[in-house]
């Protein structure tokens, strides 16, 4: 009998998101089959939207679908502005469907009760915090969440230059220095945790590694 492969599907929006989390599995879980859908205008989409709009959720959730159709065993999205998708496709998949920081806000929420996090998307933050108010509510954690923007970081990404936009984020990270625990919002900024490392000495996350970490709990534990 051939040897099962769990197969996980990538949801992107901006392809700057594509190689961090290639680099998680590949340093966490190499031997899953990872397959990647990309749909660059979701990002613009949502950015000249303002709001998530109803039409925009259905793209999410019909992607999702689609990849779900493929055999896959799960899907990860990876662009963080489009959370109340997210959990509509959730809804109605049977396989596990993550939104790209959950993981990552579980892991904080295990550090302390003071967390940071630098962004370089607005139009993500709202529901991000959101997100990360409901978990530490249902958790029963008195957690709170500062955000910074870091501006010139994405469009010095867009723009190719990728040492500048780790560059403004590292210098950004010490406006967080009273927090225990500072997250790198986007799956985009995970190339630059090692130059935040080196300006802070506090706990650092990246959304990839913590969402590849949960996804990997949660295959095996539904096979044993």
């Amino acid at each position: 009998m051939a040897r099962m492969v769990t197969r996980i599907a990538l949801i992107h929006a901006v392809q700057a998101a594509m190689q961090p989390i290639e680099d998680a599995f590949k340093a966490l879980w190499p031997e899953v089959r990872r397959t990647n859908l990309l749909d660059d205008s979701l990002a613009p989409d949502r950015e000249a939207a303002g709001i998530l709009t109803p039409e925009l959720s259905q793209r999410i959730v019909s992607l999702a679908s689609y990849v779900a159709d493929t055999g896959a065993d799960a899907v990860l999205f990876t662009c963080s502005a489009f959370g109340e998708g997210i959990e509509a496709a959730a809804r109605s998949l049977r396989i596990p469907v993550l939104k790209p920081n959950e993981a990552m806000f579980e892991a904080a929420l295990g550090i302390g009760a003071r967390i940071g996090m630098l962004a370089t998307f607005a139009p993500a933050m709202a529901s991000m915090e959101e997100e990360f108010r409901d978990l530490a509510r249902r958790q029963g954690s008195n957690a709170t969440l500062e955000t910074i923007m870091v501006p010139g970081a994405r469009a010095a990404l867009v723009a190719g230059d990728l040492a500048e936009h780790n560059r403004l984020i590292a210098d950004a990270a010490s406006l967080l220095d009273h927090c225990d625990a500072i997250l790198l919002a986007h799956f985009s900024m995970a190339a630059a945790r090692s130059a935040v490392g080196a300006r802070s000495d506090r706990v650092i996350l990246s959304a990839p590694s913590s969402a590849v970490m949960k996804l990997k709990s949660a295959i095996t534990a539904g096979r044993r």
